[in-house]
């Protein structure tokens, strides 16, 4: 299916690293999808692998182990990693844009850096709280100064990649509003707690919460009182990033649903001698189609230093909302066995129902849609 293949608009060094990505991701993470994503276990033999193949921490400069990959190379990883298997396309974005922030932001990520690329240390992201997800400035973790650093004090939830990180990029209220720190999660002053989801669950997620946690002051990433300002710039990038996994998700159930229909026969035809089977795949095609090029245009954007934050949004509600009905509907034309977990695409379907809230959620990505239309008048 020629869907797979992104036209050399973007470039021959790209397809190139395209086809290499793909080629290692079709042989190595597709035939063990559907038991990983069954299983809780972190699989680290992946990570690891993942990896070696230097796409972990795919931005980070190569004074650092890195690649120093721009935003298209990343949007082209995560998009070939997810049509083999979302939750290794989940850890290689993670890494990507927590190193990136380290590099850039923090004095430790020449000690830190090598080692996440090398795949030995793994990072998350601790933003959301029990009493505020989208209103992320309504945070009530607090950072006390103290002498040679912090005391953290509250809880964060929703932590994807929690049960298996060594380190969290925890954002925390200072007296001069919130800031961002690097948590080590061996200290005995938190505690860890793992979610039971329906999907990522190789990847994890949960909540951890801080009792005067000691954090140095080199801990710190950027300057104190500008958290905000670094996340919210990351979320336009992470947008992206996770529409094209969205896409390549359904993509993959599109093309394993195209070649079921045309061996599986009913009143002696193929399933798809009719409309009935071909045309809703048809229109899934040109949709995910159209919302593939939306998240390279905001990646292009980016890369550009052009404001992107609308086509960022415009990603994150699209391309989620369209993936799952694709999929769904791929279950609906295999018939009973697309129910079971027997087959990937149920599990293909929960990974992908995450992105519906994480990152946020589709309300809060038309809102900002209609103000760059409205102005703060659409509040």
């Amino acid at each position: 299916m020629s869907a797979t293949s992104i036209p050399c608009i973007l470039g021959d060094e790209l397809e190139m690293f395209r086809k290499s990505v793909g080629s290692f991701a079709q042989a190595r993470l597709a035939p063990g999808y559907l038991d990983r994503a069954l299983d809780d276990s972190f699989p680290w033999e992946i990570y690891r692998e993942l990896a070696a193949q230097r796409l972990i921490g795919l931005e980070v400069s190569a004074e650092h182990g890195g690649q120093e990959a721009d935003h298209l190379a990343v949007g082209i990883a995560c998009e070939e990693l997810a049509r083999a298997d979302f939750n290794a396309a989940y850890m290689v974005f993670s890494s990507t844009l927590l190193g990136s922030l380290i590099e850039r932001f923090s004095p430790l990520a020449p000690r830190l850096l090598p080692a996440v690329v090398r795949g030995e240390l793994k990072l998350c992201l601790g933003l959301t709280e029990p009493g505020s997800g989208s209103d992320a400035a309504a945070m009530t973790t607090r950072a006390e100064p103290v002498d040679g650093g912090w005391l953290l004090r509250g809880e964060k939830t929703s932590v994807t990649g929690l049960p298996a990180a060594h380190i969290a990029v925890v954002f925390a209220r200072t007296p001069k509003g919130p800031t961002a720190f690097l948590v080590d999660l061996d200290d005995p002053t938190l505690s860890r707690q793992r979610f039971r989801d329906p999907g990522l669950r190789p990847v994890g997620r949960g909540s951890v919460t801080f009792d005067a946690t000691f954090v140095p002051h080199d801990h710190l990433i950027g300057e104190e009182g500008r958290g905000f300002q670094l996340v919210m710039h990351e979320f336009d990038y992470s947008r992206a990033l996770l529409g094209l996994m969205a896409v390549a998700t359904a993509e993959k159930a599109i093309e394993m649903t195209v070649a079921y229909t045309q061996q599986r026969t009913t009143f002696g035809n193929p399933l798809s001698a009719n409309q009935g089977v071909t045309f809703p795949i048809a229109e899934h095609l040109t949709r995910l189609e159209a919302a593939r090029w939306l998240c390279y245009r905001a990646l292009s954007l980016r890369q550009a230093g052009r404001p992107h934050t609308r086509e960022a949004a415009m990603c994150k509600w699209w391309a989620p909302h369209i993936a799952i009905r694709a999929i769904e509907d791929c279950v609906v034309l295999h018939g009973h066995v697309g129910w079971s977990d027997e087959m990937p695409l149920q599990a293909m379907r929960r990974d992908v129902s995450g992105l519906l809230i994480g990152d946020g959620t589709p309300q809060i990505q038309k809102l900002i849609i209609a103000r760059e239309a409205y102005g703060k008048s659409a509040t």
